[in-house]
């Protein structure tokens, strides 16, 4: 074993049990799948394949670990950055030569044959089509015990054939009271203490990546001159200044406030440094995308429809690619979005709409647009005289002409 003072603090604090693993309890806790199916292991031996989606720092690799030391199994760990399909298949043929323990069930005194090793592949959506062709006769087989992390959607970055063949987990990015949690042991471990405010900080600035926050403290740690850690060791650690966006805050509304009048006024600049305001203070990248999906329809509307569009690829790419790589694709989309032509005629008579429903209540739909879908509703007239294109309003009597939409 190297030396204990070279082992990252991440990997110090890894549980090895689930009684130690923090967050994602959907899935680890009490009526969890990951509990049921080690549960069901425990009893018939199977365990599936599995394929972990989640952002990073989120526990991919620890449940994995966790997984392999509650079976018994042997475990190998690749990543598919630097691992070819070789590489697994000597695996698995030194297994099958030195021949794998067998499994006693506890209620049986039946045998299973030989267990199959959990191999485990990071990043495995870095794996091309015919890399993860190889894979499936040996989960199919069940030779090995395939389990796969990503933080890209399966659905796109996994062949189907694969797909079918493994479980697609979830996992959710930690809540700040789990990464308090998580920050509290580390600092336990080094003997060293955080103020409110600096673990505060440390916290929104790790982004929901566990891994992140405890490298960071550590090398926080490092830079201290005693037990307690100062906000300027973690802005040091984090090479980067603290910003003023406290999200309970006047600046945090401030802030995003400008951002959406920057881009409404067409003024790009201003709108691409306010984007880097949020984005250097930590702010979270979907919220932003949120904010800008929004700002593609009620701003821009009819007047670039494809807005919208944009908007919501924005979005998608900070769910699929996490934070740094998706402030690209804010950057992008937010000069697309303030050099847009602007209309707010749809939001406008949406609301319009919608004023005159809360005025007004459910005033009666027209017989001619009902749906006659008994003998009793013909017999009312419903559908009466219904025309497929129908030139007069469809709207109720009392509104008989009312035009919101007006187009410019």
């Amino acid at each position: 074993m190297g030396n204990m003072a070279q082992i990252p603090l991440p990997e110090k604090l890894r549980p090895d049990k689930l009684v130690g693993f923090i967050g994602q309890k959907e899935i680890v806790g009490k009526d969890g799948i990951v509990k049921k199916l080690l549960a069901n292991a425990k009893e018939t031996g199977y365990f599936p394949s599995l394929i972990f989606w989640g952002p990073p720092g989120s526990g991919k690799t620890t449940l994995a670990r966790i997984i392999a030391n509650t079976l018994k199994r042997e475990f190998f760990e690749f990543s598919a950055v630097n691992t070819s399909v070789k590489d697994v298949e000597k695996i698995i043929k030194r297994a099958e030569e030195k021949g794998a323990p067998q499994l006693k069930l506890e209620d049986s005194k039946k045998k299973h044959g030989p267990l199959a090793p959990i191999v485990f592949i990071d990043e495995i959506h870095r794996f091309n089509k015919a890399q993860q062709d190889k894979l499936l006769p040996y989960v199919e087989k069940g030779d090995i015990i395939l389990i796969g992390a990503t933080t890209e959607n399966p659905s796109f970055e996994v062949i189907g054939p694969l797909l079918s063949r493994t479980r697609v987990i979830v996992l959710n990015q930690l809540s700040e009271k789990e990464l308090a949690t998580i920050v509290r042991r580390g600092e336990k471990h080094m003997s060293v203490k955080l103020d409110k405010k600096t673990r505060d900080f440390l916290i929104e600035s790790s982004n929901g990546d566990a891994r992140v926050a405890l490298i960071v403290l550590e090398i926080a740690a490092n830079l201290s001159k005693g037990n307690t850690i100062t906000l300027e060791n973690i802005e040091n650690a984090l090479q980067r200044r603290q910003l003023s966006f406290d999200k309970h805050g006047e600046e945090y509304y401030n802030v995003i406030s400008a951002f959406i009048k920057s881009m409404r006024a067409g003024d790009v600049d201003a709108a691409l440094y306010y984007l880097a305001r949020m984005v250097a203070s930590g702010q979270d990248p979907l919220y932003i995308a949120r904010r800008m999906v929004v700002f593609a329809s009620e701003d821009i509307g009819m007047a670039q429809p494809t807005a919208l569009v944009v908007a919501n690829d924005v979005f998608r790419a900070c769910e699929t690619l996490g934070f740094p790589e998706c402030q690209e694709n804010l950057a992008h989309g937010t000069v697309y979005l303030a050099l847009a032509k602007k209309d707010r005629s749809a939001y406008d008579a949406y609301m319009t709409a919608l004023g005159d429903v809360k005025k007004h209540g459910n005033l009666p739909v027209p017989l001619k647009i009902r749906n006659p879908v008994t003998k009793l509703m013909k017999d009312l007239d419903y559908g009466k005289d219904y025309k497929l294109y129908p030139k007069e309003s469809l709207l109720p009597e009392k509104l008989k002409g009312k035009k919101y939409f007006k187009k410019k």
